[in-house]
């Protein structure tokens, strides 16, 4: 299962990052690596792009981007 199947509120564990170099560099300088526990915060209304909480950091992901991690 991908991060973009999860709903607003539910959390997950993270097991792969499947991305470019320079993507999986960025994800990694926000904590988002293997093992991560990630919290889903909210969607935007077309759910193009999601908040996230991972420790005590936010980030906003796009779609496409959260298509790239995979949880359990």
């Amino acid at each position: 299962m991908t991060l973009n199947n999860l709903e607003s509120g539910q959390s997950a564990t993270v097991t792969a990052v499947k991305a470019s170099k320079e993507l999986k560099n960025r994800f990694n300088s926000f904590g988002l690596v293997k093992g991560a526990i990630i919290y889903i915060e909210a969607f935007s209304l077309a759910k193009k792009t999601m908040e996230v909480r991972i420790n005590n950091t936010r980030i906003a992901l796009r779609a496409s981007e959260a298509e790239k991690i995979e949880v359990a």
